[in-house]
């Protein structure tokens, strides 16, 4: 055998060892996706509708529910077992305070233990509009939670929250007295006059 064929045949019986060893070698297992990323197994879910109650998985992906039903060969990045539990959506507090205490945690945990996700504040009075006369009344009557007013409209004081960041969903009416207290003050008097009105209207307007 020449020496060249020599080489050739050393370099197939090379390439074939390590042929050989590569097929050997166990591969890597393949990662299965997840489906959703959670799936809450096995409760009773009640959808809101008013329709009767059934017993059904709901699953989730991202921030969405994605289906209600019988997701048992489903995966998912968590599990949550709901056996004998209730399921249903958040629940809405039309007349919520917690417009001082978010600011102080936005966990809201007194809440959202008790199923409530969105709240709705501003009866009667609101975090906004606020002017200087308004700001100093409520920087007075700040109790055990002390905090920095540093909005001047609702829609300010509602991107604040967002900003410090809040666990729950929040909307909030503007308070009749907050407008009133912009306009008037904090004194006893008729507020009748077509400029008042005028200057209420305004301050809706612009908050």
């Amino acid at each position: 055998m020449s020496f060249s064929n020599q080489l050739t045949m050393s370099a197939f019986i090379g390439l074939s060892m390590l042929f050989s060893l590569l097929a050997a070698e166990p591969s890597a297992p393949t990662q299965t996706v997840p489906d959703f990323d959670i799936i809450v197994k096995g409760g009773t879910v009640y959808d809101g509708t008013g329709a009767e109650p059934k017993h059904a998985d709901v699953a989730v992906r991202g921030d969405r529910i994605t289906g209600v039903g019988d997701f048992k060969t489903a995966k998912a990045k968590t599990i949550i077992d709901a056996t004998g539990l209730a399921v249903a959506p958040g629940f809405i507090n039309m007349l919520s305070w917690s417009n001082e205490s978010l600011i102080q945690d936005g966990r809201s945990q007194s809440e959202i233990r008790q199923g409530v996700t969105t709240e709705i504040m501003g009866e009667g009075e609101s975090m906004g509009p606020v002017n200087d006369r308004v700001r100093e009344h409520m920087l007075r009557e700040q109790a055990d939670i002390k905090y920095e007013i540093k909005w001047n409209t609702l829609a300010e004081y509602l991107r604040y929250l967002e900003t410090r960041g809040v666990s729950c969903n929040v909307a909030s009416f503007i308070g009749a007295t907050t407008i009133r207290e912009n306009v008037i003050g904090f004194v006893k008097c008729a507020n009748s006059s077509a400029k008042r009105w005028k200057r209420a209207h305004s301050a809706l307007a612009h908050h």
